[in-house]
């Protein structure tokens, strides 16, 4: 009759150990701060900047278009018509406002 032996319990320790880091590992890689989530997060985040300052952008061009048609050296007399109306509130002898 043979007797058995339980298991060392060193290489339970050993085991144990080894799983639990492979756990940890595993959730830092998925869920940590450089983690599959967070990457996921920071590419929304990039494309929505992105989108931000393409709006932003064409705002600027738009201000800049207006801002050169009424310069100096080019004035657009329709564009400081509806200036003056919108800003400072003018309108003409011959026109009726209508409230």
């Amino acid at each position: 009759m043979s007797i058995r032996k339980p298991p060392a319990m060193g290489v339970l320790v050993y085991f144990a150990i080894t799983f639990a880091l492979g756990l940890y590992f595993t959730f830092a890689a998925v869920q940590g701060d450089f983690g599959l989530f967070r990457r996921a997060e920071i590419e929304a985040e990039t494309r929505a900047l992105e989108a931000r300052l393409e709006a932003l952008e064409t705002q600027v061009a738009r201000m800049e278009n207006l801002t050169r048609r009424l310069s100096d050296s080019y004035l657009d007399l329709d564009l400081l018509d509806q200036q003056a109306r919108d800003v400072l509130g003018l309108m003409r002898s011959d026109e009726i406002v209508i409230r």
